[in-house]
């Protein structure tokens, strides 16, 4: 190839190059800016709720309803819809999505007097959605909308009306649904929290809904996966170490506790112990003369990652803890949790 032609392909190549950076700038100008007009209407959405005294009955009816929360939307608002009835779902307030146009033809069967109907429409005149209106109103069925538009049919029909900012969309068209669908989406999940927040609904309520997955593993407790009743190693202060070694050898956890007249933990002894106490009269004492007195403990409703943590502090290396028994309250062991346990359970 010749000098020239080395030249022109240079040429082109950084041409490509400043021509792809040009394209990428210019998606990212046109992602950020989409990102910032739905941010602002985010924040005046915000604004907008903090005297809001609709989102408060909104509220107050949902936690007093006996039945479900039915969550509807056509199209994009649809989705958004699926979404919000999911979030409920599983925070406890009882919901689940019913598509307008299926309702239309049979679905409505699902929609009964004790349910409250949360409906989604930007504009307020979805035609697929009139039906679903109109049962509403012939049953008496409370009708939460949410739409931009208080003066549409959704807005005139709904018992309380959850208005949104008449912003424009992202869409350099103004067509496709993105800042509407944003806030939309925005107020399910303020709706969802704030009946979670007001029904008390707990750490403990949240893993019933999530067994599975990772949420489930993260709200795991001692409780659930520790060896108990005879499977926990145990013995009196006072034991001989002779018993007290075929204790731990017959539990197989290289530790067993030491409880005193009342049953309290007063101690623990492990392999470690035992080696660093090794003597000539070693089996004329009790257990109670070489225990450790203050061992690390954990509650029943301490959380399995918790005590992973606590098993896997760096800056107990020098004495690598791999089980730790659990107490109650009241002081009294219930329970042991080994490493093993947690790995097996899924933890790392």
């Amino acid at each position: 190839m010749a000098p020239q032609d080395t030249l022109s392909t240079a040429a082109q190549v950084t041409e490509s190059k400043e021509k792809n950076m040009d394209a990428v700038s210019a998606s990212n100008r046109s992602a950020a800016r989409v990102l910032a007009m739905e941010a602002d209407a985010l924040q005046t959405l915000a604004d907008k709720i903090w005297s809001d005294e609709e989102f408060s009955r909104a509220v107050e009816l949902i936690s007093a309803i006996e039945g479900r929360v039915i969550v509807t939307g056509m199209g994009k608002s649809g989705h958004i819809a699926r979404k919000i009835a999911a979030t409920m779902a599983s925070t406890g307030t009882p919901a689940f999505f019913v598509h307008p146009g299926e309702a239309s033809h049979g679905d409505m069967g699902m929609i009964v007097r004790g349910d409250v109907v949360l409906a989604l429409s930007n504009s307020g005149e979805s035609r697929e959605m009139n039906d679903l209106i109109e049962y509403t109103r012939r049953f008496a069925i409370p009708l939460v909308g949410v739409t931009s538009r208080p003066g549409s049919t959704l807005g005139e029909s709904a018992d309380i009306v959850l208005q949104l900012p008449a912003l424009p969309e992202a869409c350099p068209n103004g067509l496709a649904p993105t800042t509407s669908t944003t806030m939309s989406l925005a107020i399910g999940d303020a709706l969802a929290i704030a009946l979670l927040e007001s029904k008390g609904f707990t750490a403990s309520d949240f893993q019933v809904y999530h067994p599975g997955g990772k949420l489930g593993q993260q709200l795991m407790r001692a409780s659930e996966i520790m060896h108990k009743g005879d499977d926990v190693p145990l013995i009196s202060l006072d034991a001989p170490l002779k018993e007290t070694f075929t204790v731990m050898t017959e539990k197989g956890f290289g530790a067993i506790g030491l409880v005193d007249a009342d049953g309290l933990l007063a101690g623990i002894i492990t392999d470690g112990d035992i080696r660093r106490h090794i003597s000539d009269d070693i089996l004329s004492k009790t257990a109670g003369d070489i225990m450790t007195k203050t061992p690390k403990i954990i509650r029943p409703e301490t959380l399995v990652g918790e005590a992973m943590g606590i098993m896997n502090d760096v800056t107990q290396s020098f004495r690598r803890i791999t089980c730790l028994f659990v107490v109650q309250e009241d002081g009294k062991p219930v329970g042991i949790l080994h490493l093993h346990d947690c790995l097996r359970a899924g933890f790392s």
